[in-house]
């Protein structure tokens, strides 16, 4: 393997340890982009579907509101659950 190939890998790992001790991104405040940036399996789609239903329904109580919407179920949620919060907005 070349050393540019083992460098990028290695700068892709710490990057990854990086991005998730970050702080968890907030349900009630966050962007979609934000959003589908910080969550795994969110894409920019289910993200404006995160942001839509706050907007319609008001602000998430727990990270399990996110049961509510459609196509995110159980196993997304787990995955997720260390990433988001549903802390107030400020």
């Amino acid at each position: 393997m070349s050393t540019l190939k083992r460098l990028l890998m290695i700068f892709m790992l710490v990057l990854s340890c990086a991005l998730s001790a970050a702080e968890p991104v907030n349900l009630n405040s966050a962007s979609a982009e934000a959003l589908a940036a910080g969550m795994v399996g969110i894409g920019p789609a289910k993200a404006q579907a995160i942001v839509d239903y706050r907007e319609a329904h008001g602000p998430f109580k727990t990270v399990d509101d996110l049961l509510q919407i459609k196509g995110i179920g159980a196993a997304t949620l787990d995955k997720n659950r260390e990433r988001v919060t549903a802390a107030s907005a400020k």
